[in-house]
């Protein structure tokens, strides 16, 4: 089946007939086009028309592009369809982590990076920073931990005990994950005894 106008954008019928071209293509053969095969697509023998088209998409939210590479070209709705939800994170002691996805959590239209995750809070420890037990907390994956700036609320795997949700603090060559709710102790490690699995990006409260 063919996809159909996005009728709620504004898109030029040039932006939308790309649009809807590239999600085809992307569909058929599971990677993105050269500009070469859009400009042929459209019968354009430029590749201006298309840079401007591709810019237009990103910036109304529909793909993903970094300009002068095609191939990094994505269409969001598919990028993040629904956010996996990975498990519980304490928010109080430290608690097994869970590895199942049990659901979806459809938030597309809000957030659109890649590889977020989701994670409901079991807890009172982080309470003073507005994340509050069974709130879900939505993490942006850390790919460098060196790059974690103190304060960062992240969570964090500790081997052997499990996974808790805390502000992030280095001093020295300790780690610190405190909590936001002075009844709780700080966490002191060594940096090699922690896996940061993500930093916080958002909360989802269901009231």
């Amino acid at each position: 089946m063919k996809s159909h106008s996005i009728n709620n954008l504004n898109l030029t019928d040039a932006q939308n007939e790309l649009y809807l071209w590239i999600k085809d293509y992307m569909r058929d053969f599971q990677h993105s086009p050269s500009i070469r095969q859009m400009m042929d697509a459209m019968g354009l023998k430029s590749p201006a028309p298309i840079q401007s088209r591709l810019k237009h998409l990103q910036e109304k939210g529909l793909i993903s592009w970094q300009e002068g590479k095609a191939r990094t070209l994505q269409i969001v709705d598919e990028i993040l369809e629904g956010v996996p939800i990975m498990g519980s994170v304490a928010a109080g002691g430290l608690i097994e982590t869970y590895t199942e996805i049990n659901e979806n959590l459809e938030i597309s239209d809000i957030l659109k990076k890649k590889d977020v995750f989701a994670l409901v809070v079991n807890g009172d420890s982080m309470i003073e920073a507005c994340i509050a037990d069974g709130d879900m907390v939505l993490m942006e994956p850390i790919n460098d931990s060196y790059s974690l700036r103190n304060g960062s609320i992240v969570s964090a795997l500790v081997p052997g005990l499990g996974t808790t949700l805390k502000y992030f603090f280095k001093r020295g060559e300790k780690i610190f994950l405190e909590a936001a709710n002075p009844a709780y102790d700080p966490i002191e490690l060594n940096l090699d005894e922690v896996v940061f699995q993500g930093k916080l990006l958002a909360v989802w409260r269901k009231l």
